[in-house]
């Protein structure tokens, strides 16, 4: 990403050619606002939040949905102000993203029938086990079409009522544009895709309607579910309605052009680079995930791989792990703590850089130490719910340059089991790209999972804010006339953009299999864990 030059990117934001992006993730919503280049980053705002834990789920209010957009929003506004002394008043073209998969139901009043379940439940087991058997597809505890069985099966009330399904993308674009529609790659996150016709699997929804007949009558999903569309595709427009939500201040003007609402992986996808055959990325955040663009389906079944699909449709074998880089964050908040007790204090930026810098002196294998990262459950390694540990043997190295390696290595080491099943399943991969702001220290993550791949990781400029910059490329390529959306993100995306690779280092990877090794003997502990230490309010 290049940053605009003044007298164009004011000219781009007063003439209304800004391209904005907005995507809600776990811990931060951000915006981004490109101009007639999409590498000209023409503004960014950002509101930080966090999920609530509430009666045994994990959910957002939409109150705050709407609090932290506009909070983004005009975030995004005052930085064009401040560095060009304008504020964009009309846009070209919008994008909307958010975290993936999910459960928002409505009522034909457009009511939220029960609080947002997101990704991060896992209390799915049973739909999911079902249906995974009914279709032949994994189907993973947090898809939204295992949270909308579950409900079936545990006959929630509110289901007869329901009127319409969708994610928190496809929530948030129905309500700035009036239109139930969502992009391809989010929706393989609520339903299979067949990959023939980019849309959802017709058989399958007829396997479904029939299961549900007795228990669910007159439930139809080609009814509850939204519209889906491929990127390039325009999905309507910014109503006054919306631009009002978007921008209480009533500067905003209604007319933008939306594309498809997409989600994270989607956008991480576009942001790398990533939608062709033999690419993929990494993301990671809250959550952790790796994406391979498939050049042939897979032989079999497997729990650890999910079937999703970039945002033109093409298949994708996804590894998704609930658990990324919150624990890392909390431990990087306790020292900054301490600094501040100490008399000395820093700030969390700081303090984030100076934790993983030291983590780059530590022992191969970590020293021993092992940290795992549960703060919710995980699928891939069978656990329905998360404790956090940090495991030492009497004779480890317990030193803080260890401690700092094995947090890292934890963030990565259910990710790589998973990427395993994949290995053997011979899926080919010719690049792969990391982006997320784990990674915005230079040289340490990325250079760690590398070793923990054993491959080549690439990064681009876009790592650290991917997310709203791969949306507002996405709202870009609607008014674009390239028909492959492959082709525009090669040549005029990423033609000539610079990428910083980090070979495995032979040291790290022999180190990280160690580490692996122990670590998965060690989910016996895990698995006690969460056995025996209850969590507050509810008891076994």
């Amino acid at each position: 990403m290049n940053l605009s030059s003044t007298e164009s990117a004011a000219d781009a934001i007063r003439s209304g050619r800004g391209r904005l992006g907005i995507e809600l993730g776990s811990t931060r919503i951000k915006a981004c606002l490109i101009g007639d280049d999409p590498r000209d980053v023409l503004a960014l705002g950002s509101f930080t939040w966090e999920n609530s834990f509430k009666d045994g789920l994990w959910t957002y209010s939409l109150p705050d949905v709407w609090a932290g957009v506009q909070a983004a929003y005009a975030d995004l506004v005052a930085n064009a102000e401040r560095r060009y002394g304008v504020r964009p008043r009309a846009l070209e073209a919008i994008g909307i993203s958010a975290m993936m998969h999910g459960y928002l139901a409505f009522d034909g009043e457009g009511e939220l029938l029960v609080p947002f379940r997101t990704w991060r439940n896992t209390t799915t087991g049973e739909a999911a086990a079902e249906l995974t058997g009914l279709f032949g597809v994994n189907i993973p505890l947090r898809w939204s079409i295992a949270h909308l069985h579950q409900a079936v099966l545990d006959s929630e009330p509110h289901v007869p009522r329901i009127d319409f399904t969708t994610t928190l993308a496809g929530y948030v674009h129905w309500c700035l544009t009036g239109r139930k529609v969502i992009g391809v790659g989010d929706a393989s996150g609520m339903f299979p895709i067949d990959s023939a016709t980019h849309d959802y699997d017709a058989d399958l929804m007829k396997r479904y309607n029939a299961l549900v007949a007795e228990a669910a009558p007159g439930m139809d999903l080609s009814r509850l579910l939204p519209q889906v569309l491929v990127a390039g595709e325009k999905a309507g427009r910014l109503t006054e309605a919306g631009a009002a939500l978007l921008d209480p201040s009533g500067r905003l003007q209604a007319g933008a052009v939306f594309c498809p609402p997409e989600g994270d992986a989607g956008t991480g996808m576009v942001a790398t680079c990533s939608v062709a055959p033999r690419t993929g990325n990494v993301s990671a955040g809250t959550s952790i995930f790796a994406m391979v663009v498939l050049e042939h389906p897979l032989a079999q079944v497997h729990h650890e791989l999910d079937l999703v699909a970039t945002p033109a449709g093409a298949p994708v074998a996804m590894v998704h792990c609930n658990n990324g880089a919150s624990e890392l964050a909390s431990w990087a908040r306790l020292f900054t703590d301490f600094s501040a007790a100490a008399g000395v204090p820093v700030g969390s930026d700081t303090a984030f850089n100076a934790l993983l810098q030291e983590a780059l002196k530590g022992e191969a294998d970590a020293g021993g130490l092992l940290a795992y990262n549960y703060l919710a459950g995980e699928p891939i390694a069978g656990l329905s719910e998360g404790r956090p540990l940090f495991v030492r043997a009497p004779d480890s190295s317990f030193t803080l340059a260890n401690f700092m390696r094995a947090q890292l290595y934890g963030a990565f080491a259910t990710l790589i089991l998973g990427m395993r099943v994949l290995a053997q399943e011979n899926v080919g991969i010719d690049r792969m790209f990391a982006h997320g702001g784990m990674f915005r220290t230079a040289g340490v993550a990325q250079r760690f999972l590398a070793g923990a791949l054993n491959a080549p990781v690439s990064m681009a400029e876009s790592a650290s804010e991917g997310g709203a910059w791969g949306i507002a490329v996405l709202a870009a390529f609607v008014t674009d006339t390239t028909a492959n959306l492959d082709e525009y993100l090669r040549d005029s995306v990423f033609g000539g953009a610079a990428f910083e690779t980090a070979n495995p280092d032979p040291a790290d990877s022999a180190g990280f299999t160690k580490f692996l090794d122990r670590y998965s003997a060690g989910l016996a502990v895990q698995r006690a864990a969460v056995d025996t230490l209850t969590l507050k309010g509810l008891p076994r």
